[in-house]
């Protein structure tokens, strides 16, 4: 079992890790703080001072078919917010 999923990098996530050392990541529903801590110093080889939790229920969709509406859920996820110790950054791009 991954505890991380994937790292979020959207234009709000890439300002707070550039001004707040904050990056977030999509992880495991049933990982707790103190695993996801240790999932990301194992795996980018950085120091984390933080880590906030946040679940979010998935969305309702609705749609129209021919076949009349259409009605889903998006998954639902848990979003992790680690903030990392002073001088430390994770680069996301360098594997690219």
């Amino acid at each position: 079992m991954s505890i991380i999923v994937k790292p979020i990098i959207t234009e709000k996530m890439t300002s707070a890790g550039e001004k707040l050392n904050r990056y977030g990541f999509i992880v495991d529903q049933d990982a707790n703080k103190v695993e996801i801590k240790a999932a990301v110093e194992k795996m980018y080889g950085v120091t984390v001072a933080a880590v906030n939790t946040q679940n979010y229920n998935g969305k309702i969709k609705t749609r129209n078919t021919t076949r009349g509406v259409a009605v889903g859920r998006v998954n639902k996820n848990k979003k992790a917010i680690v903030t990392l110790k002073k001088g430390e950054t994770i680069d996301f791009y360098s594997s690219i």
